[in-house]
């Protein structure tokens, strides 16, 4: 018996399905605003710059403003990906997903909003509330993804995953737009107010995006009777999933999978979180200029989404992740290389392109590797343990080898990221699409 609102293979989408897709997809353009504009382009410089100007003295050690965003990041990294797990097991047994997904994005939305009062000097608070809103954004993406299966076949995995990042680029485009019109010259007296503002208007952006998947995107009907305690029975299934996973290996090319994605999705964090002050640092880019440099970027990654979304459908995700690897590869050596504005154009066009196709392909890979009536539990995984935790490990090595050396030395480091990757994955085993796809009849 198919489960309701659920696509069953080979059935093409009718006029409801397709509403659910769209809605589905709007979540992933509101919620882009929060990692464009708080994650890598205006936040990260404006922290670097105004709140964290001077370093930090803490217990004799001086703290830059390049090791304190750094360490922002891997501890709600570190939050996220404890807790997701567990949470994703929880809102398998609960049903509850959609509920879950909202209380993440209110923090996210919230704590984005109390950006606006963080002031030159204010570091503690800046890390703070920056650590809170990027765990909700973070823990939320778990409970997103985990929808996937229940929208569309499996047949489609790649191509409505390729929508949903799609649209997510459009999103921070649109954003990107609106911020940039915003801003007065710098050497207006309300520049940092309106830089400030920025962050409330991507609060904003995401919060009213995301009302669709709320009001149209049903909760598949449970198939098990809810448990008395959803939590803790999460935690003793989120345990019991990681020894069947990395203990017993009950589940082989998934575990592999999973050791791949977090060594290549940690490299593509990293260089997520430090493009903007990359560019600021080693080729002296203005605010403006990010802004419209990351535009350019963003439609690139749509682009990029859009097309290899079909292509994972045609040649199959571990294909397509393969390919995106050699690409980011090729992007790592032009930026160690790239010393003028237009050249670190062209390489950052590639990263778009590549940024959101591997990390589509990825979700579709995950999606037919994972067994039915688990997918919140086994994304948690995906999500917490191997995707979030992962950028713990790159910033602080960027970090590390920035400080050492330079910045071009830790982009260049961060490529064996992407060579380790893609050894590993090479030896996964994808299922047979077709074969696969009576699963959910």
């Amino acid at each position: 018996m198919l489960i309701p609102n659920e696509s069953p293979a080979g059935e093409k989408h009718t006029g409801s399905s397709r509403g659910r897709i769209f809605s589905w997809t709007l979540f992933d353009f509101g919620n882009t605003a929060f990692s464009v504009i708080i994650v890598t382009v205006v936040y990260p410089t404006y922290f670097m710059g105004q709140v964290a100007g001077a370093p930090l003295q803490f217990w004799g050690l001086s703290l830059s403003g390049l090791t304190l965003w750094g360490l922002a990041v891997s501890l709600s990294m570190i939050v996220a990906a404890a807790i997701a797990p567990p949470l994703g097991a929880a809102a398998d047994y609960s049903h509850n997903k959609k509920l879950f997904l909202f209380l993440f994005t209110l923090t996210c939305v919230v704590s984005t909003s109390l950006l606006f009062f963080v002031r030159p000097g204010m570091v503690l608070l800046g890390m703070l509330l920056f650590i809170i809103a990027n765990v909700g954004f973070e823990g939320g993406i778990v409970f997103y993804d985990a929808f996937l299966p229940s929208i569309t076949s499996r047949r489609s995995y790649g191509r409505v995953s390729g929508y949903g990042f799609a649209m997510g680029y459009v999103g921070a485009l649109a954003v990107l737009v609106i911020v940039s019109l915003m801003l007065p010259e710098t050497s207006d007296a309300e520049y940092l107010f309106f830089i400030r503002l920025s962050f409330v208007t991507a609060a904003l952006f995401f919060l009213v995006f995301s009302i669709p998947m709320f009001i149209w995107v049903p909760e598949p009907r449970p198939r098990e009777k809810k448990p008395a305690a959803p939590i803790r029975t999460g935690f003793q299934q989120a345990w019991r999933t990681f020894r069947a996973l990395f203990i017993e290996r009950q589940h082989p090319p998934l575990a592999r999978f999973l050791l791949a994605f977090f060594i290549y999705n940690d490299a593509i964090l990293t260089i997520i979180a430090f493009a903007a002050i990359f560019a600021k640092d080693m080729l002296q880019m203005s605010d403006k200029e990010l802004i419209l440099f990351f535009a350019v970027v963003q439609t690139s990654a749509v682009v990029g989404s859009f097309l290899f979304g079909f292509v994972t459908d045609k040649i199959g995700p571990k294909r397509t992740i393969i390919i995106t690897l050699f690409i980011w590869l090729s992007i790592t050596l032009g930026a160690y290389f790239v010393s003028t504005i237009s050249a670190f154009y062209f390489v950052a066009m590639g990263a778009g392109a590549a940024i959101g196709s591997s990390q589509s392909a990825s979700r579709s890979l995950m999606a037919l590797l994972t067994p039915k009536e688990r997918e919140a539990e086994f994304f948690g995984f995906y999500d917490g343990l191997c995707g979030k935790a992962s950028a713990v490990v790159g910033p602080t090595v960027y970090g590390l080898i920035a400080g050492i050396t330079n910045q071009r030395f830790a982009v260049l480091f961060i490529g064996l990221f992407f060579l380790a990757g893609l050894i590993i994955l090479r030896g996964v085993k994808e299922p047979d699409r077709k074969s696969t796809a009576a699963s959910h009849s």
